[in-house]
């Protein structure tokens, strides 16, 4: 069964590197640090001069690839990709990159993001004579470049990209070519950077940090980017657009330690904690933080409040995807297996316990639970987002709109729902304001807003296939 979690899940980690010898095990030791963007599988596609070989599997980097497997990799430009499904089945299939051979040759890519027509596109191309190998959204734009009549690569793959809409960063990875993109809104982050020589182009500058390599800049939304061997050119192909950067990349998503849409990461969740503590303050003893994803809000609502700041809850490390319960019922299993309450901080005491979203509630409600059951005399909880009242369309995995706990309830219902003593929201102008964007006019909030900067082609189908049983997401 899939351990018991109630948080949203970003679908994609990129990792690409042109002109190093050691360009696949650069690629494995940054997607490495990019295992958060998505655990369920993992893969690379690396080469030289005329060929590209992959090698890719189910499960974490860790557990994919060993000396072995990067000695099938040889060349000097890779790119890798890890993988938690928004759009897709999760199946060996969907793994990326997808390599595929067409009359220009080789060519594999990788995507973070959800394209908003794919859906759309894909009939189009199938009764044109295309046929799929996979359910995943990023094999159209494969599709797209292969019927493309530009002469170049960079050509084709701009004329791909002018046909979809939506979500996404991406790299292909041609034999000595390295192109990366982004789309127009700049909805999922992707930067460049440099190590002796070579070009980086990556989701998350804490990838870059591991190797020791320099940051150089983002790549800018609508931006073409490519890069072989006479070096890095840009390109404008697309019409500009609003940007519309995901402010959940802030909230939750990102490392803390990364620079995302050239801000520090740690810094908007310390900011969000501190603006969380005057909008919404308590009577109360101890600030405990949800471990991991309420730790930086947590430590900014302590520094503003005044209140200690202690570790109320700790989280179990090594918790795999999956798990055997017990044949004996015990209470509220999954999340005792990942956290655990220390009774010492939390006894007699009236705890703020910090989280940086709800999403159905019933995690929530169970670590409330958990707290009071280790003595707490009040639990007040807050949230360091506003409500979500809307999915996401353009690369995070999220459920249903009636399954979401605030599309339905007051806040509070929902404190009621939860067993809290009190529940509160940041506001949606303390959000853009924590990331630094105070009109709010360079980031998609459209999860707690539903205003969606892009339009969704056949929207209500593709929302319900996403978490149909039978076809489970990318």
């Amino acid at each position: 069964m899939r351990l018991d979690d109630d948080h949203f899940r970003d679908g994609c980690g990129l990792f690409g590197i042109a002109g190093h010898p050691e360009a696949a095990n650069l690629t494995y030791l940054g997607l490495y640090a990019l295992q958060h963007r998505g655990q369920e599988s993992a893969g690379i596609v690396a080469g030289d001069a005329e060929s590209l070989r992959v090698e890719k599997g189910m499960g974490l980097v860790s557990d994919i690839f060993d000396d072995e497997r990067l000695l099938a990799l040889p060349g000097r430009f890779a790119i890798g990709h890890v993988r938690y499904s928004t759009a897709g089945d999760t199946v060996p299939g969907n793994a990326q990159p997808i390599l595929i051979d067409c009359h220009r040759g080789p060519i594999a890519l990788g995507h973070n993001g959800n394209l908003v027509n794919a859906t759309l596109l894909r009939r189009e191309l199938e009764a044109a004579g295309s046929i799929f190998q996979s359910s995943s959204d990023t094999e159209v734009i494969l599709h797209l470049y292969v019927r493309s009549h530009r002469e170049s690569l960079a050509g084709a793959v701009a004329a791909s990209l002018s046909k979809v809409r939506g979500a996404y960063s991406l790299l292909f990875l041609a034999p000595r070519v390295l192109v990366a993109a982004r789309d127009p809104w700049g909805f999922r982050p992707l930067v460049i950077g440099r190590l002796d020589g070579a070009s980086i182009v990556c989701s998350e500058t804490c990838a870059l940090d591991l190797i020791d390599a320099e940051y150089v800049r983002d790549v800018e939304p609508g931006e073409m980017v490519v890069i072989d061997e006479d070096g890095l050119r840009s390109y404008r192909p697309l019409p500009p657009e609003e940007p519309r950067q995901c402010v959940f990349e802030q909230v939750y998503f990102a490392r803390p330690d990364s620079q995302v849409f050239g801000r520090n990461v740690l810094e908007s969740r310390l900011q969000l904690g501190r603006r969380l503590a005057r909008e919404s303050p308590t009577d109360a003893d101890v600030v405990v933080p949800v471990p991991d994803s309420g730790m930086g809000a947590a430590l900014g609502y302590a520094q503003e409040s005044g209140l200690p700041f202690e570790w109320g809850l700790i989280r179990n490390h090594y918790v795999g995807r999956t798990f055997i319960e017990p044949k004996q019922s015990i209470r509220s299993f999954g999340v005792r297996l990942k956290l655990n309450p220390v009774r010492r901080v939390l006894d007699g005491r009236r705890v703020v316990l910090i989280d940086d979203s709800i999403v159905r509630g019933t995690t929530s409600r169970k670590i409330v639970g958990m707290v009071r059951s280790a003595g707490a005399r009040e639990v007040h909880v807050r949230i360091s987002s506003p409500p979500t009242t809307g999915s996401c369309h353009y690369g995070i995995d999220t459920p249903r709109k009636s399954e979401l706990i605030a599309a339905a309830q007051s806040v509070p219902e929902i404190a009621e729902h939860l067993g809290a003593d009190s529940l509160a929201y940041l506001s949606p102008e303390g959000l853009v304001q924590a990331v630094g964007d105070p009109e709010g006019a360079r980031h998609c909030t459209a999860c707690f807003t539903e205003r969606y900067p892009v339009a969704v082609s056949h929207a209500e189908d593709w929302q319900l296939a996403l978490f149909d049983d039978s076809e489970r997401p990318r």
